[in-house]
């Protein structure tokens, strides 16, 4: 079945986010096969249908379970995914709890300990099931795509096959491949490229539907002067919530629907209610602005191409077949790893969450 307009396939489902609220969600039929990209080499849609039948469902039922009082949580977890696959492809470094690794460095001190403990906990219970068979990386890429789903996302398959890294990138490392928010077009687009994704990846990755951000991540926006870009009443408030760059204040960085995976964050962007200088300058193009106003346009057009660019990314710097391997435990190396990080044989169980000051957002 084709992608096809919400005319012909779409139809309302109830779905309970909590036990006092309902949220309501028009989601797009599952995309054939035919419109998805084609798998890299070593992936395959289905991957585990034989070696791990029940594979995905697993994930699916505890992604369920971990959303369902708190269907914020998503962004956490694909957050922790877009920082996995942008720093030496998605092989699942950014799970290892090092302090020489990946998670110590600034933009993934606000990774959530929420996400990186479910997919531990994902992790525990497939090994039960199909010891040795399925990867860390594929896990946070089945987690990620889960959290889409059930945040209200498009529903779509995903290749499998990925394979866990047997090392990991340093802070310099991570610094120099992760967009920064205040990332101006030109930066961005060459961030983008660079990994193999085109102009039209860059807008649709960049919806922050969901998620939170801190007065530190937009301050530049609004001081000493306040960004023109910026909607006046949206900045007067976001100056109160945040007046100094110091304050450890969230905010929701979709104002329309914070919790709901949609094209709302487009329409944010078009009445200049973003909060990073890297959104506000998707604006600033006639190519990056006309794909904008596409998808503040139109949900479907963003969902189908959402689709599209979430699994472009989720093939970056992928490793199959006999390289990488497949870890025991997520965030620690496997013995027999020759890196210098903390294996499996001095692993802790308490490790398991990573240190509070990494879960802010």
């Amino acid at each position: 079945m084709k992608i096809q307009s919400c005319v012909q396939l779409c139809q309302l489902v109830l779905l309970f986010v909590s036990s006092s609220m309902l949220l309501l969600v028009i989601p797009m039929a599952n995309a054939d096969s035919d419109d998805l990209p084609t798998p890299v080499a070593g992936l395959s849609y289905g991957f585990y249908e034989k070696s791990c039948h029940k594979a995905e469902n697993t994930v699916k039922h505890i992604m369920k379970d971990f959303l369902e009082s708190n269907v914020s949580q998503a962004a956490g977890v694909i957050r922790l995914f877009f920082h996995d696959c942008f720093v030496q492809g998605c092989d699942g470094s950014v799970l290892i709890n090092d302090t020489q690794g990946e998670q110590p460095s600034i933009p993934n001190q606000t990774l959530r300990a929420s996400a990186l403990d479910v997919i531990e906990q994902i992790k525990a219970k497939l090994e039960s099931m199909c010891p040795n068979t399925v990867s860390c990386a594929d896990v946070l890429a089945l987690a990620a795509r889960e959290a889409i789903r059930q945040a209200g996302g498009p529903r779509f398959e995903i290749p499998t096959g990925r394979r866990d890294s047997l090392n990991f990138s340093n802070s310099t490392i991570v610094l120099q491949n992760l967009p920064a928010p205040f990332f101006n077009l030109s930066q961005l687009l060459s961030s983008f490229n660079s990994k193999g994704l085109n102009t039209t990846d860059l807008v649709t990755l960049s919806a922050h539907t969901v998620g939170l951000a801190h007065c530190s991540s937009f301050s530049n926006r609004l001081r000493p002067t306040v960004d023109p870009r910026f909607n006046k009443k949206f900045a007067n408030s976001l100056i109160q919530s945040c007046p100094n760059s110091s304050i450890n204040v969230a905010t929701g960085m979709d104002i329309l629907t914070p919790n709901k995976f949609d094209n709302k964050y487009f329409r944010d962007l078009v009445n200049g209610m973003v909060l990073f200088d890297s959104d506000a300058s998707l604006l600033n193009d006639s190519q990056t602005q006309a794909i904008v106003q596409d998808f503040a346009d139109d949900n479907n057009v963003f969902r189908s191409n959402f689709t599209i660019s979430f699994i472009k990314m989720s093939m970056i710097q992928v490793l199959t077949g006999n390289k990488g391997n497949i870890r025991k435990v997520c965030s620690v190396l496997n013995s027999n790893s020759s890196s210098t990080a903390t294996t499996i044989d001095s692993y802790i169980p308490a490790e398991f969450d990573a240190p509070l000051s990494y879960a802010s957002i």
